[in-house]
């Protein structure tokens, strides 16, 4: 509806610049808004004002002009000129009715368009480093991200949803020496675990699967481990600091010691062991939540193809390094960011940065159109330096968009629940789809900008209440479903087409303004897309499920005025199917009962 009114109107300014009452350029989109009062219309344009200098007119004549020489429409009831040179658009009711008709006809296609054109898009999402289950706050980017990959792909985008695998560096060694002391400890050996250690319960769960598969084979005394490390960090179980080390300092050598002591073999079959359960278990947890994926990208692969020294050395070609101290630095500092950034330590190992150049260059080679990342809002600051390293290397950063997701806090009976990945105290993904279900955990992922901290209320999440949004939502699916039911058992019988010819009988309050909530869904779904903002879908639903609400219980559905009964029967057909395609794109089921 709101682009056949564009089209309009750009039919209009084109006949005025073959007639000589206007010149160019004409806007790249015609400015085109809904009203926020139907005593204004239902749609607004301020398309007269924008032009009224170039066209050396003013701004409400030029409006004048531009109503007179728009082409007739069968949706347009009648055309206004208000203050200094809107133009209201006031609609028929037939175009109202006529929505309803291709609502029903169009089922699950309504609503999508080829607005993107097929170009390709690639929604970087998740990625966290395979150290410990998913936790709750994984969860918000995981449900953001396949989302906004979901509405890209309703648009007409070609999507391509990517996982990065952080399956080399130093967090993944951490973890390999966690798994390598549980299982230890599994063996009888006796120890200070290290402070800095992973220390979750499925750590220990690794090291004696380890023991099932292989026995003592890595078994070594602890004597040889610990002897002649630096000191660790001690606290007591209150948290409190008790001997004064280096965390960070004895942790990393005691993963050299193990690499040294167990030798590369050993040590690699610790370290993929651990590798591939805790995968396993991320793409199963996801899999499980509707999130799939067409890729699984590997860190080692930059490594081993030689990736991360192509784009070192694209760097340097382009005369963006310089050495000091020992280490390889980037000039990031010369392209905006707040200073250089190492990408070779003076050991001669690249960096997490070094790595994630090369991933993105790799990422832009493979000919996506647009790339786009969400992030942990604690990784802001890093947006500047890796559009600074595309841009050092010739490619164009604005290709790249970094989408910000900040942190899901879990509520349970208004208590804040831990979540440290290290400490092994959080609440996983899985255990909170097992209380609340996956439904309401996508959806309230989803119900607020992803740049806002959200609360996650466990108890509202389980209430069947209208408090609960996703609950109040699937209820008015499932109340169309129960008329029909309730159609059949009273032996009521219903034609489509005397439903379709006697829209003209909505003339109830309630009824045309869920007439208008139903037509405006095409608009929310390519705005929620466009601006990457799923919580815009989130809470039209929730609008147009309490405009059926406050209908169903005001009119009686099923009247004994076949026509009227019909009419009403296919207004609130059209009502699920639009509930039942924004779920969808949102991961949500669509229950038939409740």
């Amino acid at each position: 509806m709101k682009t056949h009114l564009q089209t309009l109107i750009a039919q209009a300014l084109d006949a005025l610049l073959q007639d000589g009452s206007l010149s160019g350029p004409l806007p790249a989109e015609i400015p085109l808004e809904r009203t926020r009062e139907r005593a204004h219309g239902d749609f607004a344009s301020a398309v007269a004002l924008g032009l009224a200098k170039t066209a050396r007119r003013n701004p409400r004549e030029l409006a004048e002009r531009i109503v007179a020489a728009l082409p007739p429409s069968e949706g347009i009831a009648n055309v206004k000129i208000a203050g200094p040179g809107f133009i209201n658009f006031f609609l028929a009711p037939a175009a109202y009715h006529a929505v309803v008709q291709e609502i029903i006809e169009r089922g699950d296609s309504f609503g999508r368009s080829e607005l993107g054109a097929g170009q390709r898009v690639q929604v970087e999402f998740v990625s966290a480093n395979p150290t410990g289950p998913l936790h709750v706050g994984h969860g918000r980017g995981a449900a953001f991200g396949a989302t906004v990959a979901n509405l890209l792909d309703a648009i007409g985008y070609q999507v391509q949803r990517e996982y990065y695998v952080n399956d080399a560096g130093r967090q993944m060694n951490i973890l390999a020496v966690s798994v390598w002391l549980r299982y230890l400890e599994h063996c009888g050996e006796r120890f200070e675990f290290p402070s800095n250690g992973y220390r979750g319960d499925y750590v220990r769960a690794i090291g004696a699967r380890i023991y099932a598969e292989q026995g003592g084979a890595y078994v070594l005394p602890s004597t040889r481990i610990f002897q002649g490390l630096p000191p660790d960090e001690i606290r007591d179980a209150s948290g409190n600091l008790v001997s004064q080390g280096d965390k960070e300092a004895y942790i990393d050598a005691l993963v050299e010691r193990a690499q040294t002591l167990l030798g590369e073999r050993r040590y690699r079959a610790i370290f993929d062991l651990g590798l591939r359960t805790l995968l396993d278990d991320i793409r199963d947890d996801l899999r499980e939540f509707g999130v799939v994926y067409e890729k699984w990208y590997s860190e080692r692969t930059l490594e081993q193809s030689g990736l991360v020294d192509k784009a070192i050395e694209r760097l340097g070609a382009a005369d963006y390094l310089y050495e000091q101290d020992g280490a390889l630095w980037f000039r990031s500092s010369a392209f905006g960011d707040e200073k250089d950034r190492v990408v070779k330590r003076e050991n001669g190992q690249t960096t997490y940065f070094a790595s994630d150049i090369a991933y993105h260059l790799e990422k832009f080679e493979r000919g996506f159109d647009q790339v786009i990342d969400v992030w942990g809002a604690d990784h802001h600051g890093y947006v500047p330096r890796v559009k600074a390293a595309l841009q050092a290397m010739g490619e164009n950063p604005d290709r790249l968009g970094v989408l910000l997701v900040q942190f899901a806090i879990l509520y349970r009976n208004g208590e804040r629940m831990p979540m440290s990945t290290r400490s092994g105290e959080f609440v996983t993904l899985r255990e909170l789809r097992q209380e609340v279900g996956n439904d309401a955990a996508r959806f309230f992922y989803v119900m607020r900008k992803s740049e806002q901290h959200l609360d996650f209320d466990l108890d509202l999440a389980k209430s069947q209440s209208k408090d609960n949004p996703v609950y109040y939502i699937q209820y008015a699916h499932a109340r169309v479903s129960s008329v029909l039911r309730q159609l059949r058992e009273k032996g009521f019988s219903r034609d489509m087409a005397r439903g379709h010819a006697s829209l003209a009988r909505l003339s109830e309050p309630h009824e045309e303004l869920l007439l208008v909530a139903l037509s405006r869904y095409p608009e929310v779904l390519e705005s929620a897309a466009i601006n990457h903002e799923p919580h815009q879908l989130a809470h039209y639903l929730r609008e147009l499920a309490n405009a059926f609400h406050t209908y169903y219980n005001e009119h009686r559905v099923l009247v004994d005025d076949d026509d009227l009964r019909d009419a009403r029967i296919n207004l609130s057909l059209a009502t699920r199917q639009i509930i039942k395609n924004g779920l969808t794109l949102l991961g949500v089921s669509a229950p038939e009962v409740m």
